[in-house]
């Protein structure tokens, strides 16, 4: 009798525990069929915005700029004289140029050549460069491993949230410096910026997520749930500098 219990119980655990393993899967295949929506969602969201942003660059500046050209090549301009043709046709090639260029920078924008060709470490050097070479502040960045590149569209994504980043500094910081060093831990991604001016920890960019001001930090966190990223802010246990890192799943070789 004592076995006959004893199975019966042990047969009756089997089942009841199978059942809660299987409810457990079902909420964790749940959960993760709720992320992947949030994903989708986040990556959907920035893609409209910058639809938008490149509708809007055409609609103001390229639009008017055509408009303006068409007011120089009308249908009276076979009736002027030909010196009048002559300024006409200049003037409306100087325009056609400026929207070339203006067409161009769009273009840039939405993928920088230096990003397209030779990659994130490329990039985000030349961009640096560039802040460093104006004379307004000392900047300067550091690859300490990247062999393996990410993917092109994860480059273009941690090259779209530096920039964020860096904008931010140089417009509200004040800072002298910054720095940017990369590099690879295990399988983690590794993006550090410095710098020593004004800045913000953990806790500020988490209530700036929530309200309805930091629309450039709530991109940088739509970015970053794309590619399953974190970012951290803090200040440095010296309290001279803040540092803000990004971490990101590492990628296997870029092929």
């Amino acid at each position: 009798m004592g076995m006959l219990v004893l199975t019966v119980g042990l047969v009756l655990f089997i089942i009841f525990h199978q059942r809660k393993v299987s409810r457990y899967q079902r909420k964790l295949q749940k959960m993760e069929e709720e992320q992947g929506k949030i994903l989708l969602t986040a990556s959907i969201k920035l893609q409209e915005e910058e639809r938008q942003r490149l509708a809007a660059d055409l609609h103001d500046d390229a639009g008017p700029l055509l408009a303006t050209a068409r007011l120089y090549l009308n249908e009276n301009l076979v009736n002027q004289d030909k010196a009048t043709q002559l300024q006409s046709i200049f003037q409306a090639r100087q325009i056609i140029d400026d929207t070339i260029q203006l067409v161009r920078n769009i273009s840039h924008s939405l993928m920088p050549p230096t990003l397209k060709n030779f990659g994130l470490e490329s990039a985000v050097n030349d961009l640096f460069q560039k802040i460093s070479g104006s004379g307004t502040m000392n900047a300067s960045s550091r690859f300490h491993d990247y062999k393996d590149r990410l993917k092109a569209e994860k480059e273009l994504v941690v090259f779209r949230i530096v920039q964020e980043l860096v904008n931010n500094i140089l417009k509200h910081s004040s800072s002298s410096f910054i720095h940017l060093t990369q590099n690879v831990h295990g399988d983690k991604f590794y993006m550090r910026i410095h710098h020593d001016g004004r800045g913000i920890v953990q806790s500020d960019f988490d209530k700036l997520n929530k309200s309805n001001i930091g629309l450039g930090l709530k991109n940088i966190s739509s970015r970053l749930r794309v590619v399953q990223g974190n970012i951290y802010f803090e200040k440095d246990i010296s309290q001279t500098y803040y540092k803000v890192t990004i971490e990101l799943p590492k990628d296997e070789p870029y092929q």
